[in-house]
């Protein structure tokens, strides 16, 4: 095999020191990749941002019940839906009464009396 230093008379070893014309090649080189790359890293971003928006835009709304039951001739004071629950409060015979409701399915799971008048 042939020493990779001897490469003929007429061409410069290995192992020889780069030229100043040669070192300034290889940084703006090494810049340009470095951009490129940048640039390439960047646009991955933005696709994934992107996908991630669609996905979020696109999921359905949380499912809520369409009626809830309360005792009759009751007056509903307030309704408002709230972390996974419809809360209602609502007055009957002069007691006001806050039920929560589960926000799916619309069954009662909890009612506290406020007070009464």
């Amino acid at each position: 095999m042939s020493d990779p230093n001897q490469t003929g008379a007429d061409t410069q070893k290995a192992d020889a020191p780069l030229t100043p014309e040669a070192i300034a090649m290889l940084g703006k080189a090494r810049r340009s990749f470095g951009i490129s790359i940048g640039i390439l890293l960047l646009g991955f971003m933005a696709i994934g941002i992107a996908l991630v928006y669609r996905v979020m835009r696109d999921a359905p709304p949380p499912a809520v019940a369409e009626n809830v039951v309360l005792p009759a001739g009751a007056q509903v004071v307030s309704a408002v839906v709230n972390e996974g629950a419809i809360n209602v409060t609502y007055s009957v015979g002069g007691v006001t009464t806050l039920a929560l409701f589960d926000q799916t399915t619309g069954e009662l799971t909890r009612s506290v009396v406020i007070g009464s008048e």
